[in-house]
Parts: structure tokens; C-alpha cells; sequence
């Protein structure tokens, strides 16, 4: 049986699955950069409270996009706290001020994250789900080239 957009319900419902674990990620790793935007201290303070609050703007549109993804295949997405924290695989970053130490929790967020991005398009194009592919698609060149600078940096 296939729903509205023409994918098999069954893989529809996996992947919706897939995708609030990765809104739970999301999330998580939204608020770490609003956390390290605030708190962050020290020489590198003026560059990294840009890099975050660029980061998290970018973080909160995807958010929105992965709900509307999981809207669009008849999924109901996580909209509590409660679901965030129990589901998702990125640790909370809490009272962190130093900037590399910072950045590494970044990298480490974004890590997790391109993990099960690459899963969900893997499960995306065994159900020819081609949304979520370009979707899962254009998150992980993204991440790809965050990383390496963020990386770049550390070094």
C-alpha cells in the first residue's frame, strides 16, 4: 500500500521514524549552539558568538524542514522536550565558555548528525523516497564542508 506521495506506507513509516530521531538530534545540537552563543568567552569570542548564531540559524530552518518531511510522509513529528531528550544521540553541552572546547563539542554534534543523515538517504532511496534523498542530500554536503572547516580550525 502506498500513501499519498506514492511511497509504501511500511518504508514511509520507517522513515518517519528515522527522521525524529534525527529532529530529537536536531534539536539537542540547536540548543547546544544557543547555549555555547551565550556563554562563550575569551580572544576567539567575537568570531565563534558569529559562527554560532550562524550555525543555529541554520540548525532551526532544518528543524523545520524535518518536521515538515516527516509531515509530508503522513508521520506525526516529535514535538516535546521530553521526545527530543529521550531519543536523541547528541549530548548536552551545558556551562561550556572556552571556545575550543566549543568547537569540539560542535564537531561532535555534526559527526552524529551526517551518521544518520547518510542512513536516512540510504533508507530514502531503497523507497524511492527522492524528497528525502535531496533533502538527506543537501544536509550532508553541508555538514561535509562544516566539518572540515570547523576542523580546520582546531588545528
Amino acid at each position: 500500500m502506498k500513501n499519498l506521495i506514492g511511497i509504501d506506507s511500511v518504508k514511509a513509516t520507517e522513515l518517519s521514524s528515522k527522521l525524529n530521531q534525527l529532529l530529537a538530534d536536531y534539536q539537542v545540537f540547536y540548543q547546544n549552539l544557543r547555549g555555547l552563543h551565550w556563554n562563550i568567552k575569551g580572544k576567539d569570542f567575537f568570531e565563534l558568538h558569529l559562527k554560532f548564531e550562524e550555525l543555529y540559524n541554520d540548525a532551526i530552518v532544518k528543524i523545520d524542514e524535518i518536521a515538515e518531511r516527516i509531515l509530508t510522509l503522513e508521520g506525526v513529528p516529535f514535538h516535546t522536550f521530553s521526545d527530543y531528550i529521550n531519543t536523541t544521540n547528541i549530548q548536552e553541552a551545558k556551562s561550556v565558555s572556552n571556545g575550543i572546547e566549543g568547537v569540539k563539542i560542535i564537531v561532535k554534534n555534526f559527526s552524529t548528525l551526517i551518521i544518520l543523515e547518510r542512513e536516512i538517504a540510504a533508507l530514502a532511496g531503497d523507497a524511492d523516497d527522492e524528497g528525502t534523498v535531496s533533502l538527506m542530500s543537501d544536509y550532508i554536503s553541508q555538514t561535509e564542508k562544516t566539518l572540515w572547516m570547523l576542523n580546520s580550525y582546531l588545528q
